[in-house]
C-alpha cells in the first residue's frame, strides 16, 4: 500500500487542509515552498496517465479551486504540479498534484 492511501485511511497522521468523499489535501511534510499542499484522489491511480474518467479530474479540481480560495492564495499566485513518471519527477506511485505559493516561484522549474 502506498503512502498516500496510508494518508486516507488514517494510518499515517498528516495535517489535513480539505477533504471530501472523493478527494483529499494536506500540507506537503518535506515543503518546496511556504505553501505546500499535496492533493490526492482517494481512489488509487497509478498516474495522470491512467486516469480514464474525466470525473476524476472534474472533482480533483474542484477541491484544488477551493483550497485556492479558502487559502486567499489567488491573491499572489500559485503554482500547479503534476509529476508523472520516474523521468517526470514522480516518487508516489499515486497520482497527486501539489500546490505552491508563498514566494516568488521562478522559471523554469527545477
Amino acid at each position: 500500500m502506498c503512502v498516500f492511501c496510508k494518508i486516507i485511511k488514517g494510518e499515517i497522521p498528516a495535517q489535513i487542509v480539505f477533504e471530501n468523499d472523493n478527494v483529499i489535501a494536506f500540507n506537503d511534510v518535506a515543503p518546496q515552498a511556504p505553501t505546500h499542499i499535496v492533493v490526492v484522489p482517494k481512489e488509487h491511480v497509478k498516474n495522470a496517465t491512467e486516469v480514464i474518467d474525466s470525473r476524476l479530474w472534474s472533482g480533483f479540481m474542484d477541491v484544488v479551486i477551493q483550497v485556492v480560495s479558502k487559502l486567499d492564495l489567488d491573491k499572489q499566485g500559485y503554482r500547479l504540479v503534476i509529476n508523472t513518471g520516474e523521468h517526470g519527477g514522480q516518487t508516489v506511485p499515486h497520482l497527486h498534484l501539489h500546490i505552491l505559493a508563498g514566494r516568488n516561484l521562478g522559471w523554469p522549474p527545477g
